[in-house]
Protein backbone atom coordinates (compact mmCIF):
# COMPACT_ATOMS: atom_id res chain seq x y z
CA UNK A 1 0.00 0.00 0.00
CA UNK A 2 1.33 3.50 -0.82
CA UNK A 3 2.31 6.13 1.87
CA UNK A 4 -0.17 8.79 1.74
CA UNK A 5 1.56 12.20 1.27
CA UNK A 6 2.48 14.63 4.18
CA UNK A 7 1.93 18.09 3.61
CA UNK A 8 3.49 20.47 6.49
CA UNK A 9 1.66 23.55 6.71
CA UNK A 10 4.06 25.06 8.45
CA UNK A 11 7.47 27.39 7.81
CA UNK A 12 9.07 26.84 11.59
CA UNK A 13 12.25 24.77 10.95
CA UNK A 14 11.59 23.67 14.50
CA UNK A 15 8.75 21.41 13.20
CA UNK A 16 10.65 19.94 10.64
CA UNK A 17 13.73 19.03 12.80
CA UNK A 18 10.97 17.68 15.46
CA UNK A 19 9.14 15.47 12.83
CA UNK A 20 12.51 14.37 11.63
CA UNK A 21 13.86 12.92 15.13
CA UNK A 22 10.79 10.39 14.60
CA UNK A 23 11.42 9.61 10.95
CA UNK A 24 9.05 11.67 9.81
CA UNK A 25 9.64 14.00 7.06
CA UNK A 26 6.82 16.33 4.93
CA UNK A 27 6.29 15.51 1.20
CA UNK A 28 6.16 19.39 0.80
CA UNK A 29 5.83 22.25 3.07
CA UNK A 30 2.72 24.62 2.34
CA UNK A 31 2.48 27.39 5.54
CA UNK A 32 -1.16 28.79 5.08
CA UNK A 33 -2.21 32.68 5.26
CA UNK A 34 -4.85 33.39 7.89
CA UNK A 35 -5.29 35.69 10.47
CA UNK A 36 -4.10 34.77 13.57
CA UNK A 37 -5.62 37.89 15.64
CA UNK A 38 -7.68 36.65 18.72
CA UNK A 39 -11.01 37.04 18.84
CA UNK A 40 -12.51 39.62 21.60
CA UNK A 41 -12.29 37.68 25.07
CA UNK A 42 -10.86 34.75 23.69
CA UNK A 43 -9.16 32.71 26.34
CA UNK A 44 -5.54 30.62 24.75
CA UNK A 45 -6.27 27.34 24.81
CA UNK A 46 -9.54 27.59 22.14
CA UNK A 47 -7.54 30.21 20.61
CA UNK A 48 -4.84 28.12 20.39
CA UNK A 49 -6.85 25.39 19.67
CA UNK A 50 -8.72 27.78 16.47
CA UNK A 51 -6.02 28.62 15.09
CA UNK A 52 -4.19 25.36 14.02
CA UNK A 53 -7.96 23.58 13.22
CA UNK A 54 -8.21 26.92 10.68
CA UNK A 55 -4.10 26.67 9.44
CA UNK A 56 -5.12 23.22 8.67
CA UNK A 57 -8.20 24.09 6.25
CA UNK A 58 -6.20 26.58 4.71
CA UNK A 59 -3.41 24.53 3.16
CA UNK A 60 -4.53 23.10 -0.27
CA UNK A 61 -4.12 19.17 -0.65
CA UNK A 62 -5.74 16.59 -2.75
CA UNK A 63 -7.97 14.62 -1.03
CA UNK A 64 -5.95 11.79 -0.06
CA UNK A 65 -3.23 14.03 1.22
CA UNK A 66 -2.58 14.08 5.23
CA UNK A 67 -1.87 17.69 6.28
CA UNK A 68 -0.44 18.60 9.82
CA UNK A 69 -0.61 22.25 11.09
CA UNK A 70 0.11 23.21 14.68
CA UNK A 71 0.44 26.61 16.79
CA UNK A 72 1.92 27.29 19.81
CA UNK A 73 0.79 30.17 22.69
CA UNK A 74 1.59 31.57 25.69
CA UNK A 75 -0.66 32.55 28.09
CA UNK A 76 0.15 34.49 30.79
CA UNK A 77 -3.34 34.03 32.87
CA UNK A 78 -5.90 34.45 30.38
CA UNK A 79 -3.43 36.76 28.31
CA UNK A 80 -2.47 35.49 25.03
CA UNK A 81 1.37 36.40 24.00
CA UNK A 82 1.94 36.02 20.65
CA UNK A 83 5.15 36.62 18.66
CA UNK A 84 6.20 39.74 19.66
CA UNK A 85 6.62 42.31 16.41
CA UNK A 86 9.65 44.15 17.89
CA UNK A 87 12.42 45.05 20.85
CA UNK A 88 9.75 46.65 23.27
CA UNK A 89 6.68 44.45 22.87
CA UNK A 90 9.47 41.42 23.39
CA UNK A 91 10.97 43.01 26.93
CA UNK A 92 7.46 43.76 27.86
CA UNK A 93 6.59 40.22 27.69
CA UNK A 94 9.63 38.81 28.85
CA UNK A 95 9.37 41.38 31.94
CA UNK A 96 5.73 39.65 32.60
CA UNK A 97 6.86 36.33 32.95
CA UNK A 98 10.19 37.19 34.81
CA UNK A 99 9.83 34.71 37.98
CA UNK A 100 6.19 33.60 37.06
CA UNK A 101 4.83 30.49 36.07
CA UNK A 102 3.20 30.51 32.67
CA UNK A 103 1.59 27.98 30.29
CA UNK A 104 2.72 27.63 26.72
CA UNK A 105 -0.35 25.32 24.63
CA UNK A 106 0.58 23.77 21.42
CA UNK A 107 -2.85 22.47 19.20
CA UNK A 108 -2.31 20.38 16.24
CA UNK A 109 -4.18 19.45 13.58
CA UNK A 110 -4.81 16.83 10.85
CA UNK A 111 -6.54 16.47 8.07
CA UNK A 112 -7.29 13.91 5.50
CA UNK A 113 -9.95 14.68 2.97
CA UNK A 114 -13.04 15.99 5.03
CA UNK A 115 -11.79 14.60 8.46
CA UNK A 116 -10.08 16.60 11.12
CA UNK A 117 -8.23 15.30 14.10
CA UNK A 118 -6.95 17.86 16.64
CA UNK A 119 -5.28 17.51 20.20
CA UNK A 120 -4.30 20.18 22.36
CA UNK A 121 -1.42 20.31 24.92
CA UNK A 122 -0.85 22.35 27.60
CA UNK A 123 2.95 22.59 29.63
CA UNK A 124 3.53 24.76 32.71
CA UNK A 125 6.91 27.03 32.16
CA UNK A 126 8.34 28.63 35.12
CA UNK A 127 10.91 31.44 34.08
CA UNK A 128 13.47 32.54 36.64
CA UNK A 129 13.36 35.63 37.68
CA UNK A 130 15.79 37.84 35.16
CA UNK A 131 18.30 40.25 35.88
CA UNK A 132 18.62 43.95 33.68
CA UNK A 133 21.83 42.17 32.12
CA UNK A 134 19.90 38.62 31.77
CA UNK A 135 17.39 40.13 29.85
CA UNK A 136 18.93 42.73 27.59
CA UNK A 137 21.67 39.62 26.42
CA UNK A 138 18.59 37.65 25.60
CA UNK A 139 16.99 40.52 23.61
CA UNK A 140 19.81 41.65 21.95
CA UNK A 141 20.74 38.39 20.68
CA UNK A 142 17.86 38.38 18.57
CA UNK A 143 16.58 34.44 19.45
CA UNK A 144 13.03 36.13 20.50
CA UNK A 145 12.29 36.59 16.88
CA UNK A 146 9.19 35.09 15.41
CA UNK A 147 8.60 32.67 18.47
CA UNK A 148 5.76 32.73 20.95
CA UNK A 149 6.07 34.36 24.04
CA UNK A 150 9.37 35.99 22.78
CA UNK A 151 11.40 33.00 23.65
CA UNK A 152 12.92 29.90 22.35
CA UNK A 153 13.11 27.09 25.21
CA UNK A 154 15.65 25.14 22.56
CA UNK A 155 18.03 28.14 22.15
CA UNK A 156 20.33 30.41 24.73
CA UNK A 157 16.41 30.86 26.72
CA UNK A 158 16.68 27.32 27.98
CA UNK A 159 19.13 28.70 30.65
CA UNK A 160 16.54 31.13 31.76
CA UNK A 161 13.79 28.23 32.32
CA UNK A 162 14.36 26.51 35.98
CA UNK A 163 11.78 23.80 35.29
CA UNK A 164 8.74 22.32 32.98
CA UNK A 165 5.54 20.28 33.78
CA UNK A 166 4.36 18.72 30.57
CA UNK A 167 5.85 18.31 27.03
CA UNK A 168 9.15 19.83 26.40
CA UNK A 169 8.74 19.05 22.52
CA UNK A 170 5.44 21.01 22.95
CA UNK A 171 7.03 24.01 24.37
CA UNK A 172 9.50 23.93 21.42
CA UNK A 173 6.11 23.70 18.64
CA UNK A 174 5.20 20.17 18.41
CA UNK A 175 4.27 17.39 21.03
CA UNK A 176 5.99 14.21 19.22
CA UNK A 177 3.79 11.93 21.36
CA UNK A 178 0.31 13.18 20.52
CA UNK A 179 1.23 14.24 16.64
CA UNK A 180 2.63 10.82 15.95
CA UNK A 181 -0.95 9.62 17.08
CA UNK A 182 -2.66 11.95 15.03
CA UNK A 183 -0.97 11.10 12.12
CA UNK A 184 -1.56 7.20 12.84
CA UNK A 185 -5.20 7.90 12.97
CA UNK A 186 -5.21 9.80 9.91
CA UNK A 187 -3.51 6.77 8.14
CA UNK A 188 0.10 8.10 8.04
CA UNK A 189 2.40 4.96 8.60
CA UNK A 190 4.62 6.65 11.69
CA UNK A 191 6.10 3.45 12.61
CA UNK A 192 6.04 1.43 9.48
CA UNK A 193 7.82 1.21 6.62
CA UNK A 194 8.74 4.36 4.37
Amino acid sequence: MKKPRLILGSGSPRRRELLATIGVVADDIRPPEIDETPRKGELPRPYCARIATEKVGAVPADPDDIVLCADTTVALGRRILGKPGDDAEARAFLKAMSGRRHRVITAVAVKRGDRIWERDVVTTVKMKTLSDQELEAYLASGDWRGKAGGYGIQGMAGALIPWIQGSFTAVVGLPLAETAGLLQAAGYPVWGPS
